[in-house]
């Protein structure tokens, strides 16, 4: 028999547990997007090494893309802060050609053949979304994120914008799309700028309180949207 454990909301999960296992849980999860190809001697890995750990302190749950890069700093950074083991580090891999193997830090793992499959289920098992330095892909993660809520198809998530380099893109979504009417102000509301990992953590902390507090009502119209 496979032994109970409890996540910080509460709610017992499997050790080990697969990700469709994890869907079927109402757990507080914190998803990090980032580069794969920013290498451990970077100052930004230590970054968001710190500030996974930071979420692993915390006991919060921690979604990646499971390969090198940002995503290792952080399953790396919540694996040392999560000393107690009250949470999951989960990695959604996909196969590349820079990105071909997990990394050693997981705990839960799924792989996926297409994009799209693997969006949908960082979408399914988000509370939080972290958006870090990276490239076409990370963007791409930042874009599907904001658009799923725009159109409500999922919960009015915090996008945290972890890094200088987004906020010239936030000053143009407002002097241009917003200025010129192609987006509502509405649009803008949970887009979050954090210029260091304790201003990011205190959004996510107040989110879990929300999120605590919310119990099973907690973003329930997340179950519009449905995975295959």
């Amino acid at each position: 028999m496979k032994k109970i454990k409890k996540t910080i909301a509460g709610n017992p999960f499997l050790d080990h547990a697969s990700v469709g296992e994890l869907l079927k849980r109402n757990d507080f999860r914190v998803t990090i997007f980032g580069s794969a190809r920013i290498k451990k001697d970077d100052k930004v890995y230590k970054q968001i090494y710190h500030l996974a750990k930071k979420i692993g302190q915390e006991g919060f749950d921690l979604v990646t893309g499971g390969g090198p890069g940002l995503m290792e700093a952080a399953n790396a950074g919540h694996e040392a802060g999560d000393k107690p083991r009250r949470a999951q580090s989960i990695g959604l891999t996909i196969h590349l050609p820079w990105e071909s193997e997990k990394n050693k830090y997981l705990e839960v793992h799924k792989h996926f053949a297409k994009f799209s499959d693997r969006l949908d289920h960082f979408m399914a098992l988000s509370s939080v979304v972290i958006i870090t330095p990276g490239g076409i892909g990370t963007t791409l993660e930042l874009m599907y994120t904001w658009q799923l809520e725009q159109v409500k198809h999922i919960c009015p998530l915090p996008i945290i914008l972890v890094g200088r380099m987004w906020e010239p893109l936030i000053k143009w979504f407002k002097k241009y799309p917003l200025k010129h009417g192609l987006i509502s102000e509405g649009d803008m509301d949970n887009i979050y700028i954090a210029r260091s990992n304790k201003k990011a953590m205190e959004i996510v902390n107040k989110t879990y309180k929300v999120f605590q507090k919310e119990g099973k009502n907690y973003c329930s119209n997340i179950r519009k949207y449905k995975l295959d």
